[in-house]
Order: C-alpha cells, then sequence, then structure tokens
C-alpha cells in the first residue's frame, strides 16, 4: 500500500511517522511548500517526496491543508482511481462534503481528528499527537465500502476513538468548542498588544493567561479559512459568549456579587460532564 500525504505541516507530519509505526506501507508527500518538502524528509515523516501527479497514483490520500485549499484540491483529483481512497482532516466538515465532486464523493472520507497543538510546519510534528484523540467521521453513508473500511482501519492503527456525525451537527459542535476558543484566544492577545505597555503586563503572566492565549499562535492561514467556511455557526457561538461576557460586565458594575458567584458556579459545573 501506498499512502499520500498532501500537506507536511503538524498534522501531515504528525500522521507519517504515527502511521510509519504501526503499518507496513511506503509514505510520500506533497506540500507546495518547498522548504517544508525538505524538512519532512529530512525528519523522516515521508519516506519520498513526490509530484502532485504521482500522489494522485497512491492508495490513499490524505489532505492534511487549510481547509479553503482543501476543497479546491479536490477539484484537482476527480480523476483518480475509483480505488483510491481519499481522507480529508479538515476542521470544518459541511462546507467540504457540500462541494465535494460527485466523480469521487464514495472515495471521499470527510475525517476530523480532535487533535492539534498551537505549533505548526514540519518540525512541530509529534508521533502521538493522534493517539487516544477522538476522530468525527462524517456523512460515512456517502462512501464506498472499501473507503469506508480503510479509513476506520487507519483511524484505529492510530488508536482513535472514532465518532460518527453529520457533517452539520459537527460544525455546529466544532463552532463552540474548537473555533470559538481559538477566537477568543486571539481577541486576549491583541487585547494585550493594543495595551500601552504590553511587555510589562506579560511580565506578570501565569497560568492563566499562558493557558487561554497559548492557541494564539495557531497558524492564522489555517485558522482564519476555518472561520470563513464555518461563519454561521462561529459567529452563533460569539453571539452566546457575548452575552455571558454582558452578564459579568452587568453583575460587576452593579456590585452584585452574590449573582457573579452564582454565575461562577454553574460554570464550574461543566467539566462534571466530561
Amino acid at each position: 500500500m501506498t499512502i499520500g500525504i498532501i500537506g507536511l505541516g503538524l498534522m501531515g507530519g504528525s500522521l507519517g511517522l504515527a502511521l510509519q509505526k504501526n503499518l507496513d506501507a511506503k509514505f510520500v508527500g506533497f506540500d507546495y511548500n518547498q522548504l517544508h518538502c525538505q524538512e519532512a524528509k529530512k525528519l523522516g515523516l515521508v519516506d519520498e517526496i513526490v509530484t502532485f501527479e504521482e500522489i494522485k497514483k497512491c492508495d490513499v490520500i490524505f489532505l492534511s491543508i487549510p481547509v479553503e485549499s482543501i476543497i479546491n484540491t479536490l477539484q484537482d483529483l476527480k480523476d483518480v482511481s475509483s480505488e483510491t481512497t481519499i481522507i480529508d482532516l479538515g476542521s470544518t466538515k459541511e462546507k467540504i462534503v457540500e462541494l465535494t465532486p460527485k466523480a469521487i464523493v464514495q472515495n471521499v472520507v470527510a475525517a476530523h481528528p480532535m487533535a492539534g497543538t498551537e505549533m505548526f510546519g514540519p518540525k512541530a510534528a509529534i508521533l502521538d499527537l493522534y493517539e487516544g484523540k477522538t476522530v468525527v467521521l462524517c456523512n460515512i453513508e456517502r462512501n464506498g465500502t472499501l473507503h469506508k473500511d480503510r479509513a476506520i482501519e487507519l483511524f484505529t492503527k492510530l488508536m482513535m476513538n472514532i465518532v460518527y456525525m453529520d457533517a452539520k451537527d459537527h460544525d455546529v459542535h466544532a463552532a463552540y468548542i474548537s473555533h470559538l476558543p481559538h477566537a477568543i484566544s486571539y481577541a486576549l492577545a491583541n487585547s494585550v498588544l493594543e495595551q500601552e505597555d504590553p511587555k510589562s503586563i506579560l511580565a506578570l503572566a501565569a497560568g492563566g493567561f499562558r493557558g487561554m492565549s497559548r492557541i494564539a499562535k495557531s497558524s492564522p492561514d489555517m485558522w482564519s479559512d476555518v472561520f470563513k467556511q464555518n461563519r454561521k455557526n462561529l459567529l452563533s457561538s460569539l453571539d452566546s459568549f457575548e452575552l455571558e461576557l454582558s452578564k459579568v460586565k452587568k453583575m460587576v458594575e452593579d456590585e452584585d456579587y452574590d449573582s457573579l458567584k452564582e454565575w461562577m458556579q454553574v460554570a464550574t459545573t461543566l467539566h462534571k460532564i466530561f
């Protein structure tokens, strides 16, 4: 079996490392960024760097690139063999599912591994990035048996927990648990940077600030695409967040600290759910 990985950054690189450990196959890679190609080969993330036309001949092709690029790349994969499995790893799913060319609908497995770090590029690749994490497979009733079974086998080899979901539902949920936190983190970072002396403020930074601002280091190329594709759901999640912010602002303005404490107490129950 030949596994092709398009996009050799954190997600694609980590995928190459992990699958090489668990699967007897040849791994080839493609990336428009030539530096990424050189680094990926040097780091052993793939066995070989190939052209786009060559990667189209693989048994399995992973798309680990920004979500807008996934949609564009799928248009260029319309002529792959009926036996080639294409697995996209995008953080949004509805538009990707909707805009997959009809010729390869059965081939394209829409997946979202709920894994990652704030780092990006081939040097950010981590062997166990996927292990023990959840992967969401969307609308697999559209996929041919060969492709569905291959995807399930590969994610099982990565030791991931597989969840099945409709793409539309996925994007609603992802807006709250992934996309909204990134928006908040970017906003928090910019709030500090806009102050007169951000360096002095950051001298006081401890665990709380570092934890909340960490994901603001994530790739703007990737996340601006995610926000664009999931615009409607992200806006809804931002409305909900703004409502909660307005509540705490008013309680502090009114010096209503009993209500504030109750509001905080409700929030502490969230982590009892999982």
